[in-house]
Formats: C-alpha cells, structure tokens, sequence
C-alpha cells in the first residue's frame, strides 16, 4: 500500500482531532474537578464551623457539670456534719442508756433479791 498524501492529510487530520478533542476533555474535567474541588473546600469549611459551635457547646456542658459537681461536694460535706452530729447523739444516748443500766442495777441492790424485774445489760 502506498501512502499518499491524501493518506497523510486524513493521519494527521484524524491526529489533530483526537489532541483537540482530548484537550476539550482534559478542560471539562479540570473544571469539573476545580468545581468538586470548590465545593469539597466549602463543605470543610461548613464541618469545621460546625465543630467549633459543637466544641464551644461541649465547653458549656463541661462548665456546668462542674458546678453540679461542686453542690454535690457541698451537699455531701452537709451530709457528713449532719452524720457526725448523729454519730454524738447516738454516743449521747448509748451514755444515758448505760446510766440507765447502772441506776437500775443500783436499784436492784438497794431494794434486795426480792424485786422481780431483770436488769439486762
């Protein structure tokens, strides 16, 4: 086969197509990928707004389970006066149980073997 020029015209015409049809191409997808590109920027953007909005809620949450945290500290240092004061009470009324013992003891004595109560300790 013989390559005529007319052979040659329609090689490179062909040639000049596919580069011009591929550089159209390689366009559209650099603008595609710049636009995904774009958008993708806007959407870390949007997140990053969004974390920072959840980062300060999440502070003020933290903020105030501290303070919760301190009226428990101080209801449980109430609790634990209020724990000892019942502790000298009942120290108080185990004193005046025992006297009670002792008198009556004291008075079993005094009144004999006859009395018929018992004295339990």
């Amino acid at each position: 086969m013989t390559v005529t020029p007319d052979v040659i015209g329609v090689i490179v015409a062909v040639f000049v197509c596919a580069v011009g049809f591929a550089t159209f191409v390689a366009g559209m997808l650099r603008r595609q990928s710049d636009r995904i590109d774009t958008r993708f920027e806007q959407m870390l953007a949007y997140m990053e707004g969004r974390f920072a909005q959840v980062d300060v809620r999440f502070a003020q949450v933290d903020a105030r389970f501290a303070q919760v945290d301190a009226r428990f500290d101080k209801v449980d240092a109430r609790f634990a006066q209020v724990d000892a004061r019942f502790d000298k009470v009942d120290e108080r009324i185990a004193g005046v149980e025992a006297a009670l013992v002792e008198t009556k003891i004291a008075i079993a004595r005094i009144e004999g073997p006859q009395t018929r109560f018992v004295v339990a300790r």
